[in-house]
């Protein structure tokens, strides 16, 4: 469960290492976004009372006061991005590989839906938080799911986590999106060119490692706890939620803020819940139990780090949890 998540449960108690907030453009999470080689990082543990090419943007450009004039249009959408995904994967050269590429071989939904723009804010002075209106109702996801993010007169395919709950989408048809500022075309457009009312497109994508789903198989909440690492206090996205969290439910959220390159003095209210340095195994080794899930989240250095660590510390494969898609 990542900061902002809204997280989803697999019950009992949980427990956390931070990530990087965003997903793969990330916080948004494209690694061409920035994300890669960035200090975020983030673990949940939770305990459960275990109860047992064609250039996709072209077809944006000439919208005008929407993005998508028809279903046939939408049709095409999806047949070129197919395409481009397809047939450029086998594609080797010294460039980056962008999104698309990147992700060919993952999974993806068929639907293409519009979205609006219905608030901006900055989560930190490099990471702004998108809300999305959702026009399809058919338009669902997983926590832990990412974007393909379209955009019109935009040549580059974004892809960005998505950092809200499903429920809230369920509940408000909103979806929220946090962008780290970085050169990546569609990080730089939603930093510098967005505005409230602006129209993209979104497809959902991602392969869940560990993923399990089954109805009626739930669990009794037990606790969370949150271990969350960036380099500086002001790096620390949703802060203000998590304590927030905290104080709405004592001794069942916990969470500690680790940083790594803090110069500047730390506010009041997070002094109690800050550590220097990286997380560590002497942090995690306390919470192992045949009853603690672990869920990681953050870039892929951070995530084959963090699950050896756990591995060295006897924590079974099928009890950790995390995305890796770029």
């Amino acid at each position: 469960m990542a900061p902002g998540s809204g997280g989803s449960g697999t019950g009992g108690r949980e427990e956390a290492a931070p990530d990087g907030a965003g997903g793969r453009d990330s916080p948004s999470r494209d690694a061409a976004a920035g994300t890669s080689d960035s200090e975020d990082c983030l673990v949940i543990m939770a305990r459960a009372t275990v109860y047992v090419g064609c250039t996709v943007p072209q077809l944006l450009r000439g919208a005008q006061s929407r993005i998508f004039p028809s279903d046939s249009a939408l049709g095409v959408l999806r047949r070129s991005a197919f395409c481009y995904c397809t047939e450029n994967s086998t594609i080797k050269s010294k460039r980056k590989m962008d999104h698309l590429e990147r992700t060919a071989n993952n999974f993806r939904q068929e639907v293409i839906t519009q979205a609006k723009v219905c608030g901006i804010t900055n989560e930190s002075e490099t990471v702004k938080r998108l809300r999305l209106a959702i026009a399809n109702k058919d338009f669902t996801f997983k926590a832990g799911q990412w974007v393909d993010f379209f955009i019109p007169g935009v040549s580059v395919v974004g892809g960005f986590s998505i950092c809200s709950s499903p429920s809230l989408l369920k509940r408000e048809g909103i979806l929220e999106l946090a962008v780290k500022h970085t050169v990546h075309p569609p990080a730089h457009w939603i930093h510098t060119e967005c505005t409230l009312g602006s129209e993209v497109a979104l497809r959902v994508g991602a392969d869940l490692h560990g993923y399990q789903e089954g109805k009626g198989n739930r669990h009794k909440l037990g606790t969370v706890k949150l271990y969350y690492s960036a380099k500086t206090t002001s790096e620390l996205l949703f802060k203000k939620n998590i304590l927030g969290l905290m104080k709405a439910f004592p001794g069942k959220i916990t969470c500690c803020f680790h940083v790594t390159q803090q110069r500047s003095q730390i506010c009041e209210e997070l002094q109690p819940h800050v550590a220097e340095g990286r997380i560590s195994e002497k942090d995690l080794e306390k919470h192992v139990s045949n009853d603690t899930s672990w869920y990681i989240c953050g870039p892929p250095p951070m995530i084959e780090s963090i699950s050896k660590l756990l591995a060295n510390i006897g924590v079974p494969r099928n009890c950790v949890f995390f995305e890796k898609w770029w």
